[in-house]
Parts: structure tokens; sequence; C-alpha cells
């Protein structure tokens, strides 16, 4: 068993990360911009704040980098088993998929997004991930492993 490259997935997870950020901003800031306010209206809850609305852009952006480097780690926690490798990527990649729609169907099932936006986002997830890392992996990841050896 070899051992982790962190800096390699670092490096990886800052391209991750970037991935999920933009595609994130893509969806959230556009896409369901409208229909996520409807539905924040329609549950009753309170209108954001000023200072919610400030400081929700930058804490997701942060989030999706933290996410984008536990993409990496396992990524490379896997490599040892499957070998590096897109397919090794797509499977990291698919199985934190799995994971996070587990979280949005709960938080569907708790009511506090709706059915619709809760399936457009597992489906967007299901490509976002596996991107995310497949990316990381190829620019930074499979270099640091080759040169480790």
């Amino acid at each position: 068993m070899g051992t982790i490259p962190y800096k390699g997935v670092l490096r990886g997870g800052l391209i991750a990360g970037a991935v999920l950020s933009l595609s994130d901003v893509l969806l959230y800031g556009s896409v369901l911009k409208a229909p996520m306010q409807a539905a924040w209206e329609a549950a009753g809850r309170p209108a954001m704040t000023d200072l919610q609305r400030t400081l929700e852009v930058p804490a997701s952006i942060f989030l999706d980098f933290v996410v984008g480097i536990v993409l990496m780690w396992l990524y490379a926690a896997i490599q040892p088993r499957f070998r590096a490798g897109v397919g090794t990527a797509v499977r990291a990649g698919l199985f934190a998929w799995f994971l996070a729609a587990l979280l949005c169907a709960t938080l569907m099932f708790q009511g506090v997004m709706p059915f619709g936006i809760m399936n457009i986002t597992i489906l967007i997830l299901l490509f976002e991930y596996p991107l995310a890392v497949v990316l990381g992996a190829r620019l930074c990841m499979d270099r640091a492993v080759i040169q480790a050896s």
C-alpha cells in the first residue's frame, strides 16, 4: 500500500472544488434561483437578511472546495485497490454522489426543499462529482502518483 500524496490531493481538490463551485453558481445562481425562492416562501420561512445573503455565496464556495479536497482524498485512498485512472475517479465520484443523494433525499423528506428541486440537484450531482474527480485526478493526482513511484 502506498501513501497518499497530500500535495496532489490538495491541488486536485482545488481543481475539483473549482468545478463544483462553478457548476453550483450556474445551477443555484440562475437555473434554480427562482424555484428555490418560491419554495422557501411557500414553506413559510423568513426572508434572508442582507448578512445571510452576503455570507451565503462565500460559504457555499468554501464548502465546494472542502468537498473537492475530500473527493480527491477518497480517490487517493481507493487507488491502491482500483489503480489510478478515470475509472477509479468515476467510482470515487459516484460513491460521493450516492452519499450526497442520501442527504438530499433526507432534506426532501423533511420538507426543506420540494421534490422537483431535490431531483434536479441529485441529477446534477450525478455528473458534477465524477467530473470534478476526473479533472482533479487527471490534472494533479495521477502525476503525483507517477512521480511518487
